[in-house]
């Protein structure tokens, strides 16, 4: 692994700090403070990411992508993550599982999502059925025999991030059951739905502490009808393909966590610097200045493993492991940075006039979704112990 950035990332780094800075930054209190991204916002931030060429940045050249490698998209979110999520949001990297279509389904699907005219969302989670993928309730059975015959699907899913922005959702159901050493495992498979399909409704979900103006809605599949061809993968492979493709998920959440740790470290480090008691600026104070030592090392660390896992990723040698550490670690760091950052700032840290008390809300999060921190140690622990049979 080569440390110093080419000249190319270097560009890539450079081009979306200042498009971060410009476009997204002066939106960031509106969002707060109204929980919400006005349609034309929306619209203009968009066009103006596909004019730079940042937009679908993680999809293939041939297909009209940005054709960016794991490493390279890693810087990107890692500037991305600096500004607000529902605004960072808009420069959309469609979900890898995207890659997985054929047929029909790259025409209807998968080229309107990189072009910017349909967008994504992705449904696993449930409310019986968070980290335990395979007890998911929703199911999806045959309306009738053969392989042309359509799925009927029924159930609920929740905590489904930005599905009041989309067109259509990446969604996993079940549609059978199958013998394992370790007992009966529901078979899952995806399928792609349109949005406003007859029998699924689609309701915003409860206020979330985390991440204003982007939203977690909640869908209901009432004999949702899905023709057969929008199946993604075979029948019965879902479980293979969300492992395929949703570890580079866990970096994003990773490298993320690095880029707004550092902008908030930023912040705390300037106030420290020029915020004065007893004569003298704070920072200067070792309960002050220790605290932004340990920001600085726990965020270099975290960079780190998030970098190393993205170069293992391209190499085709990075392992769940990789990513769960790198989503683990950053993820937590934040957390420290973030409180660290609160109590530098004292009580102005709480008060809605700064935004660090943004940055600790949004920040909780993160140890959450893509899966919690106790899975990541869970799959971390677990490849240990498997070296010895165990």
């Amino acid at each position: 692994m080569h440390f110093q950035l080419s000249s190319e990332h270097t560009m890539i780094v450079d081009t979306v700090r200042a498009f971060v800075e410009k476009e997204l930054y002066p939106y960031e209190d509106e969002v707060e403070r109204t929980d919400a991204i006005a349609p034309e916002l929306a619209q203009s931030i968009q066009a103006k990411a596909i004019e730079v060429g940042l937009y679908a940045a993680n999809m293939p050249a041939e297909l009209g992508g940005g054709g960016l490698d794991n490493f390279s998209i890693t810087l990107m979110e890692r500037e991305l993550g600096r500004a607000s999520y529902g605004l960072q949001m808009l420069i959309a990297r469609p979900s890898n599982i995207l890659r997985a279509c054929e047929g029909a389904q790259i025409e209807e699907y998968l080229l309107p999502t990189i072009r910017g005219e349909r967008h994504d969302c992705l449904a696993m989670t449930e409310p019986n059925a968070g980290s335990d993928v395979r007890g998911m309730q929703t199911r999806a059975t045959r309306d009738g025999s053969g392989e042309d015959a359509d799925y009927l699907i029924n159930g609920t899913k929740h905590f489904i991030s930005h599905a009041d922005m989309s067109d259509f959702v990446v969604l996993f159901a079940a549609t059978g059951v199958e013998d394992t050493k370790h007992g009966p495992k529901k078979k899952i498979t995806g399928f792609l739905v349109d949005l406003n399909s007859p029998g699924l409704t689609v309701r915003r979900g409860p206020a979330c502490v985390s991440h204003r103006g982007y939203h977690q809605c909640e869908l209901f599949f009432t004999d949702c009808r899905v023709p057969a061809y929008k199946r993604l993968g075979d029948e019965g492979a879902g479980f293979d393909l969300m492992g395929q493709w949703l570890g580079a998920t866990r970096l994003t959440v990773a490298a993320t966590s690095v880029g707004r740790g550092q902008r908030v470290m930023e912040m705390a480090t300037e106030w420290a610097a020029t915020r004065k008691q007893f004569g003298q600026p704070i920072g200067k104070f070792q309960g002050t200045g220790f605290k932004l030592a340990d920001m600085a090392t726990e965020l270099a660390a975290a960079e780190l493993l998030t970098l190393q896992a993205a170069w293992k990723c391209d190499q085709g040698t990075m392992t769940d492991s990789d990513a769960a550490m790198a989503k683990l670690f950053a993820s937590e760091a934040l957390a420290r940075v973030t409180d660290n950052a609160l109590q530098i700032f004292g009580g102005m840290g709480l008060m809605n006039q700064l935004p660090i008390e943004r940055y600790w809300r949004d920040a909780r999060v993160e140890r959450i979704w893509d899966g919690t921190s106790e899975i990541q140690r869970h799959i971390i622990s677990r490849a240990m112990l498997r070296v010895h049979g165990a």
